[in-house]
């Protein structure tokens, strides 16, 4: 299902695709070589991170620093791996109900260079709610695959569905998201489930 988004470009939900994983390895080990003691973590993290769930066909990665005071220094590094920071994008979509500081929402976003496989590198910090937000929503989906289902059919109707602006889709997916949330928190208790170092 596709819906013309900015620019020309679409939402194109597509079946799992079983190279995601690698794709994410392969590029998560040259980040690892460019970052060095940088980064804290890289991790896989959206839709193209659990297996069997429907998605666009952009890797979505999780790269975790310890302090924003070296931020001109990992763009420095994440530039030189070929991937820019997109400008504007400064902090995450805050939950409702979400406590503590702004700063807790806080992150980058890097994207690609043209001819490069389409990615989207999310950089916070270690240990804040953004981060935990991310590790959570993904391991959940992981776990329930009815949970996942509901989800890749929501994606699909919104690609069907939305007018031609992408920046609809999250607007109207971030909602979605924090409803997947709610139960996520709820598993998280029961399993004793935490973000890990």
């Amino acid at each position: 299902m596709t819906s013309r988004g900015q620019e020309g470009t679409a939402v194109e939900i597509v079946d799992y695709q079983e190279r995601w994983p690698g794709e994410f390895e392969g590029m998560a080990a040259g980040l690892r070589r460019a970052l060095g003691e940088l980064v804290v973590r890289i991790d896989h993290i959206g839709s193209t991170s659990v297996p069997g769930l429907a998605a666009k066909d952009r890797i979505d990665a999780q790269v975790a620093i310890a302090s924003w005071e070296k931020l001109e220094q990992v763009r420095a590094a994440m530039e030189e791996a070929g991937y820019f920071m997109h400008p504007g994008i400064v902090a995450d979509h805050r939950p409702p109900g979400a406590v503590g500081p702004d700063a807790d929402w806080e992150k980058r976003l890097f994207k690609e260079t043209p001819g490069q496989r389409p990615v989207n590198f999310h950089v916070r910090l270690w240990g804040r709610p953004n981060s935990r937000y991310a590790l959570l929503f993904r391991d959940y989906l992981r776990a329930r695959p009815d949970a996942a289902a509901a989800y890749a059919e929501l994606k699909r109707r919104l690609a069907a569905y939305l007018p031609q602006e992408l920046k609809v889709y999250a607007i109207v997916k971030d909602p979605a998201c924090d409803l997947i949330m709610q139960a996520a928190e709820m598993w998280a208790v029961a399993t004793g489930w935490k973000a890990e170092r």
